[in-house]
């Protein structure tokens, strides 16, 4: 299953370089493909990972795997953008240059193909087929997802995780709309390049360092302890975009700070969103808190990422980072509310 998605996912990125000539709506469906198996494939090498590996292991690998997980961020949030600027300054088109490093990304995907080919070994465990298939794995988690449903005030860790990350979703793609619009618009108007390399590799790099960061304090203090330090750290990262609409960097190094301030804040406090994920599992299915946290976070972010470019549309960059800004300490409050019912 897993060789079948990664040869879908390089047919995908093929159609998606390909599509960019061929309007909007190829390009949109090519992307939504891509996602797709994206989930796909980040569920098939979870059920490898753990069915070839021993728990002693598994935990001794939990690092090296977020680290290289990371570099592929890095990858394809700065080198890949970087490169499509450079394309588009030498052939001054930027869908040919876009398609040109959709190429330059399969090609490179296709090499990580053939090595799993030749290296993966075919795990071989009892009756493989029926309970470690995708669609068997699904379904499990769709059972505790409907149990924990019905536990009692399942709802309010629920809230408080989505007043949490809300402050993020509103940011997540307007900064990057921030940076490249014109001065015209509102924007900082940077280069490809200069936003590949500031939001892609040294923001990138910052996030993975609060991470580390944040996994550390975890290990040495309880979460309750640190809910609200991280909590803060979460909501004082749109405060940053906010002082550049004030005082617009002029430099790269500038920018590359500012980015830097704002995505290790974001990583030093992503850890807390743990805390109401295993609010929401409960005390019985503790082993659920990693099957449910990305699911769980992406969902709290995909509504406020939604309708973040329709905000900046009607209110401008100062008004809508302002806002953004002033809903941190409002959803803090929200949270103590909830956390005292």
């Amino acid at each position: 299953m897993l060789h079948l998605i990664e040869a879908l996912l390089f047919i995908s990125l093929m159609f998606l370089a390909f599509s960019f000539n061929r309007g909007s709506a190829a390009v949109f469906f090519s992307l939504l493909l891509v996602s797709l198996l994206c989930a796909w494939h980040e569920l098939s090498a979870r059920m490898y990972y753990e069915r070839m590996l021993r728990p002693v292991f598994q935990k001794l690998l939990t690092t090296p795997k977020l680290a290289f997980s990371q570099v592929a961020i890095i990858f394809t949030y700065g080198a890949l953008i970087f490169l499509v600027g450079t394309l588009q300054v030498y052939f001054r088109q930027i869908r040919y240059s876009w398609s040109v490093g959709c190429y330059v990304a399969a090609g490179l995907f296709l090499i990580f193909f053939f090595h799993h080919l030749m290296w993966l070994r075919s795990p071989r465990v009892g009756d493989s087929g029926s309970k470690h298939s995708v669609g068997a794995s699904v379904k499990a988690e769709l059972r505790i997802i409907d149990r924990i449903r019905h536990q009692e005030k399942w709802w309010q860790p629920v809230l408080i995780l989505f007043l949490l990350l809300l402050p993020q979703g509103l940011m997540f793609h307007a900064r990057v709309l921030y940076l490249y619009i014109s001065h015209a618009q509102g924007g900082l108007q940077c280069t490809m390049q200069e936003i590949g390399f500031a939001q892609g590799t040294v923001g990138v790099i910052a996030f993975s360092v609060g991470i580390f960061m944040g996994r550390s304090l975890i290990k040495h203090y309880s979460l309750e302890r640190l809910f609200w330090p991280m909590a803060l750290c979460i909501v004082l990262s749109p405060f940053v975009y906010l002082g550049m609409t004030f005082w617009p960097p002029q430099a790269l190094w500038e920018l590359c700070l500012c980015t830097m301030t704002a995505q290790l804040l974001f990583g030093l406090g992503i850890g807390i969103c743990r805390l109401p994920v295993s609010a929401i599992s409960g005390a019985r299915y503790r082993n659920t808190i990693n099957m449910l946290q990305i699911p769980l976070v992406s969902a709290a972010l995909l509504v406020p990422m939604a309708i973040s470019g329709l905000l900046v549309e009607q209110l401008g960059f100062s008004s809508y980072f302002l806002i953004n800004a002033l809903c941190g300490p409002v959803c803090l409050l929200g949270i103590w509310l909830l956390r005292r019912v």
